[in-house]
């Protein structure tokens, strides 16, 4: 079982950075993809970013490409989210999720509490 557990949320001013990471234990981390979702008040739960379990294919929603990074550490069991020029349209509670492919949430088997990402204009 890859339980995941997500750090680095908080309020930032429009236009910084966050770096999210998502620790996972047991020795299978490496087997998993692992996505970021995020849900914001009042909508549904959205796909962010994903990444193949040896790290080499991305994918991301189009409202963060270019501006949010995903990454993974396999020798740490951690992933990343880095987040760029950020917007206030970005706050959202942000999810780690694995064991799953793409952007389709019930296709991931595990998931985190969830970290609070706060923007402010």
């Amino acid at each position: 079982q890859v339980q995941p557990v997500e750090a680095g949320g908080g309020l930032v001013q429009a236009g910084g950075s966050l770096r999210l990471s998502c620790a996972a234990n047991g020795r299978t981390f490496s087997s998993y993809a692992m996505a970021w979702f995020r849900q914001a008040p009042g909508k549904e739960r959205e796909f962010v970013a994903a990444i193949s379990s040896s790290g080499g294919s991305t994918m991301y929603a189009s409202s963060v490409k270019g501006r949010f990074t995903i990454s993974r550490d396999n020798t740490k069991n951690v992933g990343y989210l880095q987040m760029n020029s950020l917007k206030p349209e970005d706050t959202a509670v942000y999810y780690c999720a694995s064991g799953g492919w793409g952007t389709i949430q019930r296709t991931y088997d595990y998931w985190g509490q969830g970290t609070q990402v706060t923007v402010s204009s």
